[in-house]
């Protein structure tokens, strides 16, 4: 199967910018296409869902080297430096048992790059003739009028019988496959911190042994958050920002300083010069008594001199 994503304005300046992405079957040339706003992994874990649901895991996929597909490898000291380093979607295509094969040119999966040629055509004179100006009323035509003419119109049989898509695995939770995940660690208060949000743990499933342990996060393509830890699964909830919690630093009222009078601070001196003039008295007689002795005798030293 070659997947690829398609940057032509398909509604020429008559709406926000939508990416196509694209997979076509390789053996047939049946096309699955959507509309999206941003070609990005979610938007591609999506099409992906889509297509497995409709016609089962191909046995491979024939993409180029975009971020989405390759990363660049960390160090191998990195702590979550796995042996094999893979993307968002390179990990699920491994889960999924489906082999990724990368194009080293557009010349290297010319059927996709011919299927978005006809579509820079044909697709977008059907968007421009019903009005389409948005990614629902672009859909809306592309999977009712143009998926379909195209499927009756190039689809082909394969050159060997059979059906070479696969089901999925009794017991796969497809949720979890197609899925972000990344590795955090707990804090001493059971939460997690994951793009600039908050998350906890029920108060039912915190172990003793959380704390500060290395855990692996997921988001889902509906939205919710889980924790793996221990070959467990944990949901996790939001928490809600508070009042407080708005990343400044309270205001520390500062303490009232006491302005003394000029009879004040001249008793304090006064008192001073008397206790500096009776250690002196006690030091000068120090060959006639003990240190101690004399430390002992000493008045304590004034204090408020200022």
């Amino acid at each position: 199967m070659q997947w690829d994503t398609s940057e032509h304005d398909g509604l020429e300046g008559r709406g926000e910018k939508l990416y196509l992405i694209a997979m076509i079957d390789d053996a047939t040339s049946r096309l699955t296409a959507g509309f999206v706003r941003h070609d990005s992994t979610e938007e591609n874990l999506r099409q992906l869902r889509a297509y497995v649901e409709q016609h089962g895991r191909p046995v491979s996929v024939y993409t180029d080297k975009a971020s989405l597909f390759q990363i660049a490898p960390r160090a191998i000291h990195h702590r979550d430096a796995p042996p094999q380093q893979l993307t968002q979607i390179g990990r699920t295509l491994k889960e999924l048992n489906i082999e990724w094969i990368a194009a080293h040119s557009p010349q290297a999966k010319g059927r996709i790059e011919r299927a978005f040629q006809t579509a820079q055509d044909r697709l977008v004179k059907g968007l421009r003739q019903v009005g389409a100006h948005d990614v629902q009323t672009a859909n809306a035509y592309l999977q009712q009028v143009y998926v379909p003419q195209w499927n009756r119109r190039f689809r082909r049989e394969p050159q060997l019988a059979g059906d070479a898509h696969r089901t999925l695995l009794p017991g796969m939770n497809l949720d979890s496959v197609l899925s972000i995940r990344e590795s955090r660690t707990v804090s001493q208060d059971h939460t997690v911190r994951w793009h600039g949000a908050v998350y906890r743990v029920e108060r039912k499933q915190i172990k003793a042994a959380l704390r500060g342990a290395r855990v692996q996060l997921e988001r889902r393509l509906d939205g919710s958050t889980w924790m793996y830890w221990r070959n467990r699964v944990l949901a996790l909830e939001l928490c809600e920002a508070t009042p407080g919690a708005s990343g400044e630093r309270p205001v520390i009222p500062r303490r009232a300083i006491q302005v003394k009078s000029g009879q004040e601070k001249a008793r304090a001196r006064q008192r001073f010069l008397d206790a500096r003039q009776q250690w002196r008295d006690s030091y000068a007689r120090l060959p006639d008594r003990p240190l101690w002795q004399a430390m002992r005798d000493s008045p304590p030293r004034a204090e408020g001199l200022t």
